[in-house]
């Protein structure tokens, strides 16, 4: 399997690459250490194969608001998080299906929502 691992360059900075199924999920060392670079309210699931984050917001219009901004960037990069979406909060759950867990896109897209705020 192929690890993908970008440069020094900040994650908001960064383009996701397509993963394969020859692509390698990152471990839960490496997850661990891009954390470190996202909002701390971003949690990786026990089994280090899921990020997600809870956004909270005054009311429908600016959930909404948001939800259209994150679909942007998904679009942009061509990879798409779980949203859950209710009337002031949207839940963004981010995962690699092609590989079956957390790949260095899933930061990407992570910061570059964390940079919305």
């Amino acid at each position: 399997m192929t690890q993908r691992i970008q440069s020094t360059t900040a994650l908001n900075e960064r383009q996701c690459l397509a993963c394969t199924t020859a692509t390698a999920m990152l471990t839960a060392t490496q997850c661990k250490a891009f954390l470190v670079q996202l909002n701390a309210d971003w949690v990786l699931a026990s089994s280090a194969k899921e990020i997600s984050r809870t956004f909270k917001f005054k009311d429908y219009y600016q959930t909404m608001a948001f939800v259209n901004a994150v679909a942007w960037i998904a679009n942009r990069q061509d990879h798409h998080p779980e949203l859950i979406v209710n009337y002031n909060r949207c839940q963004v759950r981010y995962s690699t299906h092609t590989i079956g867990g957390l790949s260095e896109n899933d930061f990407i897209c992570a910061a570059k929502i964390d940079a919305l705020e």
